[in-house]
């Protein structure tokens, strides 16, 4: 209550509290950040299979099952007021294996086939990029705090997640490289990625988005590793003993992640 005559008194404001702004929800884009990447989506891979081939669900029906938990997750992310790593993973788990079964529905049962799968989700995945960097998006992962950007983040990775799985299985089936060979391109470019990141002043925007998109791939290589049989190569866990394995790795990962001595909340 202000007392007549007395003078208004005004509280000092700390520098910078104008633009104070919540924290983000996003993890920092550390090592742990990409292992932890490959291991969600290469679980993603396998549980998707798992779901749409082991079970004979189908890809259709796997897609819609797997989106309707995606979503049901990114709501729960939406809502949540600070980060969460078993909420963000389990969104990131969902967008994978919505992704591995959207992927292989476009490619397979719409017989668009794995290289124009690949270009129409390239197209999208810029065509998200550009709205969002229209309506006044910044698209830096680190800083990422609106309603607005959580929306196209979330966007990009579905598209993105789903791009890596169509760009892994044209490079192993009709590229002609095989296997071997898609599994050496992939890491090449990876390795470019890197290189990119440490040595040149390209987008560090260009470079995050890349490296996701390929690690959804190189992810797909770690999981045939596991699923095929010990005379294809593999280890012959199969899709069940593949996902519980990853599943595993990634459970522990995330749960040393909640120590506050190693998660930071975005750099």
């Amino acid at each position: 209550m202000r007392v007549p005559g007395c003078p208004r008194l005004v509280l000092p404001v700390p520098s910078g509290s104008r633009n104070l702004r919540p924290l983000s929800k996003i993890p920092a884009v550390t090592l742990a950040f990409w292992i932890m990447k490959i291991c969600a989506t290469t679980l993603g891979e396998t549980a998707g299979d798992l779901l749409s081939m082991t079970l004979h669900v189908g890809y259709a029906v796997s897609s819609i099952l797997l989106l309707s938990l995606f979503v049901i997750a990114l709501i729960a992310q939406l809502l949540a007021r600070k980060f969460h790593p078993i909420l963000f993973w389990t969104v990131i788990l969902a967008t994978s294996t919505a992704g591995t079964t959207m992927s292989d529905f476009m490619d397979r049962t719409l017989a668009l086939g794995y290289a124009k799968g690949s270009l129409i989700l390239v197209l999208l995945l810029a065509g998200i990029l550009a709205v969002w960097r229209l309506s006044g998006g910044i698209l830096s992962v680190s800083r990422i705090s609106s309603r607005r950007d959580e929306l196209f983040y979330w966007a990009a990775i579905l598209i993105s997640n789903t791009l890596g799985t169509a760009l892994g299985d044209y490079l192993a089936d009709d590229s002609g490289l095989g296997f071997l060979g898609g599994a050496l391109v992939i890491t090449a470019l990876l390795a470019l990625v890197a290189a990119g990141h440490y040595f040149t002043r390209i987008s560090a925007v260009f470079l995050f988005w890349a490296a996701f998109i390929l690690t959804r791939p190189f992810g797909a290589t770690f999981g045939d590793l596991l699923t095929k049989p010990a005379e294809a190569g593999g280890l012959g866990l199969g899709t069940i003993g593949s996902s519980a394995v990853l599943f595993i790795i990634l459970a522990l990962l995330i749960v040393r992640s909640q120590s506050p001595a190693t998660h930071q909340p975005g750099d």
